[in-house]
């Protein structure tokens, strides 16, 4: 991972303001710890009972577990001789199941494969048929309720709990999947560069209709201008662009 400040742009700056530029960078991680724990805390409780109604339906509906837990791409930030930077580590991610119990991975890891090498045609094979969605539309392993709760985001509410614990914030980067991790190109990384979020720039711009490439480019354009008020934004915006379920599926 590169530094949150490189060599190059160590010389572009004069002492002072590499120091206030790096203290403004802390105090900006700081606030946002504060005001990810305080509002994952609040909406923890607040939708505990709307919570706990989902997790009796995905039991009435199929055999299996409530919780989906997958391994997940997530960094920590680390500092040595004087420089922060981003370690790349793995989590463990909480979504409610929407798929059917032990479902086979092949048919997804297939799919991003096509999806991150731009490749239509394998892309509208798997689908079934060629769609402006870019995820992945038809996939028999999801169950007639993982439809809904994958349509309205329900299914990720689970993550407020990655958000207090630290893996995640409110904003950021969706979290990757190793095996997506795997096929990024170069440039692809920086995504990798903040914390992944429960929503970010690009899930209140464009969402499933984005080509892959178009949402990274977004995260990238998070990452560099992230701000309290970017972030308050965000998820200003959050509620009312999954409420239309514009671009869901």
């Amino acid at each position: 991972m590169q530094p949150e400040i490189g060599l190059d742009e160590l010389q572009e700056y004069d002492p002072y303001e590499l120091h206030a530029a790096v203290r403004n960078r802390v105090i900006y991680y700081l606030l946002k710890r504060i005001l990810d724990i305080i509002l994952a805390a609040i909406a923890l409780i607040l939708l505990m009972p709307l919570m706990s109604v989902i997790a009796i339906l995905i039991k009435l509906d199929s055999p299996g577990p409530v919780f989906y837990v997958q391994e997940r791409v997530g960094v920590r930030r680390r500092s040595q001789n004087g420089n922060s930077y981003w370690q790349q580590v793995l989590f463990r991610c909480y979504k409610f199941r929407s798929m059917v119990a032990n479902a086979d991975p092949a048919i997804h890891q297939a799919y991003v494969k096509a999806l991150i090498n731009n490749d239509s045609q394998e892309m509208a094979l798997l689908q079934g048929r060629p769609t402006p969605i870019t995820k992945l539309v038809n996939d028999p392993r999801i169950t007639r309720l993982g439809r809904f709760l994958r349509k309205s985001s329900l299914d990720e509410l689970p993550q407020l709990i990655n958000v207090l614990k630290g893996d995640m914030s409110l904003v950021g980067p969706r979290p990757a999947i190793p095996y997506e991790v795997e096929q990024y190109k170069p440039w692809q990384r920086r995504r990798l560069e903040t914390l992944p979020g429960m929503t970010g720039l690009w899930q209140v711009t464009a969402r499933s209709t984005a080509t892959f490439d178009e949402i990274i480019q977004l995260d990238i354009q998070y990452i560099e201008q992230q701000s309290l008020w970017l972030d308050l934004k965000i998820l200003f915006k959050t509620p009312c662009v999954v409420l239309t379920c514009k671009g869901a599926v």
